[in-house]
């Protein structure tokens, strides 16, 4: 009997929009890093919603300015949030995230500081909050298909357990999400450095390669532009090497098994794109964790596999991070961060197909409402990805 098929549902917030989240957060967002004091005291007179501080929103511009403003708004648009309070130093910047919010048709609201300071912007979005916590409240989850989830993955902190472990576990989980519709992605651009050409084969049709290969490009072209002589000090990572990963080609050949064996690359992102179609799709971004799970949330997904090897601990305000781990003395040593154990994998205890059914067990509890350890554990990074300095 199948983990899950076709005819499997479970039980979710159906937001305006018609999108389904697994959690029903009611978030305080500050538009720039002056209004991260005011937003986190609203959080703490208003219980039951949570800020969001960041460091960055000011004398940004371009490309640079465009990106943080569809992180934020995408962040608020997630489908794990049910009702949204936005504060910023300024009215304009402010508005442009509560309209871009808007248009999902969930509640939202913005507060300007200048002009008003912070006690009377405290004041009036605190009582926002209020309202919006107890409406919040009354929501209830209602039973969805299965082809309404989104599931991103990204690893981090990996070892030879990860390529040979973890990374095939959520392969196989996604092999088995991917023909049911399900709408999926992978990412970590650097972490494809020597496999590429893998990737570029999975693509569906000479479109998604195109683009598949010019965000990929992109990214070696910043690399030409501003390395000194190579990736060394940054990719693999110290851990990594610690870990017996000596090369970025070991390392993209066992990130590359999170796609599975069966997906196709069914379309291409840029940084916190958000899909229009169900498939598996890649996104251009970072390898650092925060950054990227930060990422996909904004681009919508409701919850994120985090293969580890060596023990990351990431997680994240929104987006619950399930964390699987094939390494058997960090699953000792670090087990309260460790959600799926499938260490009996490479112990010859268990199948491809069992751990893969273990993660989508997992994965079945904590979008029906168990949370994940990084949630139990207050674990809430959220770092917004820069792609040249302010003004």
């Amino acid at each position: 009997m199948p983990i899950i098929d076709k005819n499997t549902t479970f039980w979710g917030y159906k937001r305006e929009n018609g999108r389904v989240g697994v959690r029903n957060h009611v978030i305080i967002l500050p538009l720039d890093d002056l209004s991260n004091a005011a937003a986190e005291a609203v959080a703490h007179n208003i219980k039951g919603c949570m800020a969001i501080p960041h460091p960055y929103g000011r004398l940004q511009f371009g490309a640079d300015l465009d990106l943080h403003f569809r992180t934020l708004i995408g962040t608020g648009c997630n489908p794990n949030v049910a009702a949204v309070v936005v504060i910023g130093i300024e009215d304009g910047w402010t508005k442009k995230v509560v309209d871009g919010i808007a248009a999902t048709g969930k509640p939202v609201a913005g507060f300007g500081i200048e002009g008003h300071g912070d006690h009377e912007t405290i004041l009036h979005a605190s009582r926002v909050a209020k309202e919006y916590v107890q409406w919040a409240s009354e929501l209830r989850r209602v039973q969805c298909p299965i082809a309404e989830l989104w599931v991103s993955t990204k690893c981090g902190e990996s070892d030879t357990t990860s390529g040979c472990g973890a990374n095939p576990t959520v392969g196989n989980a996604f092999d088995k999400l991917h023909p049911l519709g399900a709408t999926l992605l992978f990412g970590e651009t650097s972490e494809l450095t020597g496999g590429e050409h893998i990737v570029a084969a999975r693509c569906a049709n000479e479109q998604v390669r195109t683009d598949f290969m010019k965000l990929f490009d992109r990214y070696q072209d910043m690399i030409n532009r501003n390395k000194t002589t190579d990736l060394s000090e940054s990719q693999p990572t110290k851990g990594n090497i610690a870990g017996g990963l000596t090369t970025i080609e070991e390392k993209a050949l066992g990130n590359i098994q999170k796609i599975g064996r069966k997906c196709t690359v069914d379309g291409v992102l840029d940084k916190a794109e958000v899909p229009d179609h169900p498939g598996l799709w890649f996104m251009d971004s970072s390898s650092a964790a925060a950054e990227m799970v930060t990422l996909c949330a904004a681009s919508g997904y409701a919850v994120h596999f985090f293969p580890t090897g060596q023990g990351n601990v990431i997680g994240n305000p929104i987006l619950p991070v399930i964390k699987i781990c094939a390494n058997p003395r960090t699953v000792r040593f670090m087990s309260e961060h460790i959600d799926v154990d499938c260490s009996g994998l490479l112990q010859r205890e268990r199948t491809m197909d069992q751990t893969g059914d273990q993660l989508l067990e997992c994965m079945m509890r904590t979008i029906n409402g168990r949370l994940t350890a990084a949630e139990a554990l207050g674990h809430r990074e959220f770092v917004l990805t820069r792609l040249f300095e302010s003004a």
